[in-house]
């Protein structure tokens, strides 16, 4: 089995060599290279194509944002044979961000990254997370899913009130992609698929979502699986980013 080749980006050396130390103690994962500025990552990312890069969301010169949108441009132009490879070919993005950080956390989650986590995780859920983004599903820290359900409930809120000036700059989360768009309109979610949607976000679990909404655990499962396949989606997680990013929970 092929390891999965992981660049880090990380301006704090601390934090930097001790994920590094980590992550070499895990079987699976080969650090391929790192750097300390995003401008030294983004060609680190070039010369070495990796699985999955872990970048720091405040980088000094180049914040991690900028450097996924300009990492994804530069994929977008490599010649491959086919839409298979390019997206067998394309290296990850796992976006580490502080918890304390409001702002941090929904700029990280608008700028479409594959992944979001802090980074006070501990190292088996940061294994979990880089090799479920390898595998192309994507995974978001509950802690940042709740931040940012409760941006998406506040703009709600603002939008059924009167407009009024405001100079505060709004993180917007971006609608589904077309492709899963068609699929909710031709098959919606139900009202009570919407509820269990909701408290997936959360971070409940199938007991909890059950006690919360007086069934039974069966059948949240059934609903739980309608879900998955309204909104294409292989797992929780990635049903919970395709959530918020569309705006259906709030």
């Amino acid at each position: 089995m092929s390891k999965i080749r992981v660049v880090l980006i990380e301006d704090h050396d601390l934090t930097r060599i001790g994920l590094r130390a980590a992550l070499k103690q895990v079987e699976n994962i080969e650090i391929v290279g790192d750097a300390a500025t995003g401008r030294q990552g983004l060609q680190v990312l070039q010369q070495t194509k990796p699985d999955v890069a872990l970048v720091d969301i405040g980088l000094p010169d180049m914040d991690g944002i900028e450097l996924t949108r300009q990492l994804e441009e530069w994929q977008g132009d490599t010649p491959v044979e086919s839409l298979r490879e390019r997206k067998d070919a394309q290296t990850r993005i796992l976006m580490l961000t502080m918890h304390s950080d409001e702002n941090a956390v929904l700029a990280a989650f608008a700028a479409g990254a594959d992944s979001y986590c802090l980074k006070d995780v501990s190292l088996e859920n940061l294994v979990q997370a880089i090799e479920l983004t390898h595998q192309g599903d994507a995974w978001i820290d509950p802690a940042i899913a709740r931040i940012v359900l409760k941006q998406a409930r506040t703009q709600e809120t603002a939008a059924a009130q009167p407009e009024a000036p405001s100079t505060e700059k709004k993180t917007e989360i971006g609608a589904l992609e077309p492709e899963y768009q068609k699929v909710l309109e031709a098959y919606p979610l139900t009202e009570r698929e919407l509820e269990v949607l909701e408290l997936i976000v959360s971070g409940a679990s199938n007991a909890a979502i059950a006690e919360k909404l007086h069934i039974t655990v069966g059948t949240v499962k059934t609903h739980v699986r309608n879900i998955l396949s309204k909104l294409c989606a292989d797992d929780r997680t990635q049903a919970a980013v395709r959530a918020l990013r569309s705006g259906l929970v709030g």
